[in-house]
């Protein structure tokens, strides 16, 4: 059937006006309020940087930004939700290393979605080293102590962390297989617990982030060993790296969060998305109020983005591998 001369001039005249809209409307982006989902309870460190974040956001993209916690499921429910939403970059993933890289290797055919396949990396918002605290009354003024009483006490040393597979867990792996040292990991379901513990002696030591641990050690009880990061933290340079230790040279494993979208959001949407969350991380204010919650700004672009979660995930593959860490243990 020939197609009438009408509509194939109505057709090539439709053309240019399609392209036109779909790029009138890659333009007119955010022309809505957007949602930044925290897959972690209200009122903690990762809620905190969301509403900084948002707060920020609402003046670089000229739109109502808001937060919207969606915890559970060692923060899987939060990403399947973002997973589900539409592609259109109005709803955006606060992720962690746990639900973006960790779990598929922890939880495997238990995951409900692929990181790597449902989700697309925009940029990383902040790297957030752990610090290592320990109960005072433990023989040990330092890492080096610690090795040496791990080594010569093999599986009495306990330590605490917010669950099996975190970033927590992986902190304490790591330390035990660089130092040759034993310990027994003791989950918890929150930083709050776990520090109450520390400092009361039921659990000899727990890797937390500054901001859940400072007032425990502002008022002793709990002291400071090091932090987790390869280097110093600038808002802790008084507590020492791990790796200042000649046995755990090599050691660097800090939690981290980026924001992920849909896979299928438009290109041009995530570059949007990348370049107002990397001008907003240059703000004074937000990076100060990251540091507080004990974490270093550190903005990239989507490639850098991507290469750093690779290499990330091979590192978070070998602890798990080694320590034969599942979701049953």
């Amino acid at each position: 059937m020939n197609t009438p001369r009408w509509a194939q001039c109505l057709g090539i005249l439709l053309v240019p006006y399609c392209c036109m809209t779909a790029a009138n409307a890659a333009d007119a982006y955010p022309s809505r309020p957007i949602t930044i989902v925290v897959p972690f309870a209200a009122g903690g460190g990762v809620d905190g940087m969301g509403r900084l974040l948002a707060e920020r956001l609402r003046t670089e993209l000229s739109q109502g930004v808001v937060v919207e916690n969606k915890p559970g499921a060692s923060g899987m429910l939060g990403a399947q939700a973002v997973v589900r939403a539409a592609p259109d970059g109005y709803t955006l993933l606060l992720g962690s290393a746990g639900e973006t890289a960790i779990n598929p290797l922890v939880f495997k055919n238990k995951m409900m979605y692929s990181p790597q396949k449902d989700l697309s990396a925009v940029t990383l918002v902040a790297r957030v080293p752990n610090v290592l605290v320990a109960n005072p009354k433990l023989p040990v003024s330092n890492v080096e102590q610690l090795i040496a009483y791990g080594r010569a006490n093999p599986d009495k040393l306990t330590y605490a962390s917010s669950g099996v597979g975190n970033p927590q867990h992986l902190n304490g792996e790591l330390l035990q297989s660089l130092a040759g040292i034993k310990m027994v990991h003791v989950p918890y379901k929150g930083a709050s617990a776990q520090l109450v513990d520390v400092a009361s002696g039921n659990v000899d030591l727990t890797f937390v982030s500054l901001a859940g641990a400072l007032p425990f050690i502002q008022s002793g009880k709990v002291k400071p060993l090091a932090v987790t990061s390869a280097k110093r933290a600038s808002f802790a340079p008084d507590i020492p790296a791990l790796a200042e230790t000649p046995a755990l040279k090599t050691y660097a494993l800090e939690n981290w969060f980026g924001i992920f979208v849909p896979a299928a959001t438009p290109a041009d949407v995530q570059e949007k998305l990348n370049g107002a969350i990397r001008s907003a991380l240059q703000d004074e204010k937000l990076v100060a109020g990251l540091r507080e919650l004990g974490g270093e700004a550190a903005p990239m672009s989507q490639a850098e983005f991507r290469t750093f979660i690779t290499g990330q995930t091979a590192t978070f593959e070998k602890i798990v591998t080694d320590g034969k860490i599942t979701a049953e243990n």
